[in-house]
């Protein structure tokens, strides 16, 4: 998408926040995104690759909002990213599992670092309750699965796991009614 920018008036909704003011909503309370911010959301979520004219056109207001929009966004870590995304499965990792680790105490970060060296480490969650981290994994088959577990546990830092295989994705990860609500409140 273009770079294009356009002054906006002070105060207005595609103005940028006043230095020394918040830009994150405070606890309970909605600033992040309007309505006209969780269309666009929508439309780019749904269309990846439509251009800010496009997205000016379907949204029926002026370019420069749409920029001032998604540059507001970004800044404020509502939209991270506008990379692909990639299923696994596609690319030969059909299998998927989430392994609940518990670690030795102080090791947290060599276990962090050990993690992000495996490939088919997905995502670190720091977990409260039965163990200390929920790591999902993927692996090729079954039997490769074991292979990628050995790995993962195969750290000092480790001192025990348990590993759930995915039978079923019935709701894979999303996001749209999550913007659709805020975008309500």
């Amino acid at each position: 998408m273009p770079p294009a920018q356009s002054p906006s008036s002070p105060g207005s909704p595609d103005s940028p926040a006043p230095q020394g003011t918040p830009t994150t909503p405070a606890a309970g309370g909605n600033d992040s995104i309007d309505a006209l911010d969780g269309r666009l959301i929508r439309l780019l979520a749904e269309e990846p690759r439509i251009g800010v004219l496009e997205c000016s056109r379907r949204l029926q207001v002026a370019r420069g909002t749409v920029q001032a929009r998604l540059d507001r966004l970004q800044a404020k870590g509502v939209i991270s990213g506008f990379g692909p995304e990639v299923d696994p499965a596609a690319i030969g990792y059909p299998v998927t599992a989430f392994a609940t680790l518990e670690i030795s105490q102080g090791q947290g970060a060599d276990v962090r670092a050990h993690l992000a060296r495996v490939p088919e480490v997905l995502e670190l969650h720091t977990i409260t309750g039965i163990g200390d981290m929920l790591v999902r994994i993927v692996a090729r088959s079954n039997a490769d699965l074991q292979r990628v577990i050995d790995r993962v546990v195969g750290f000092d830092g480790i001192v025990r796991s348990s590993t759930a295989i995915v039978l079923e994705n019935p709701v894979p990860y999303r996001i749209l009614p999550l913007v659709d609500q805020a975008a309500a409140e």
